[in-house]
């Protein structure tokens, strides 16, 4: 599986365009790396890192639904098994 497509139950629009689906790529370790900054949090990191393989700005990210936040964390889970 190259990518992973998440359908959001709970669009959201972030500076006037709103997102209905995001589509995560492979991780790779450059991903996590680039995750990685001083002083960040847990949280930060990972919202970072979707950030980066779904290939849109962290706004989108953090303005999820938890119940959409899960489904692109499990997507994530499941590139690592």
């Amino acid at each position: 599986m190259s990518k992973s497509e998440i359908k959001l139950k709970y669009p959201v629009t972030v500076e006037e365009v709103e997102t209905q689906n995001l589509s995560m790529r492979r991780p790779k370790v450059k991903d996590m790396l680039t995750g990685e900054k001083k002083g960040a949090s847990d949280a930060e990191k990972e919202i970072r890192i979707f950030a980066n393989l779904c290939e849109v700005a962290p706004e989108v990210i953090k303005e999820l639904d938890m119940v959409d936040y899960g489904a692109v964390q499990k997507a994530y889970q499941a590139f690592l098994s």
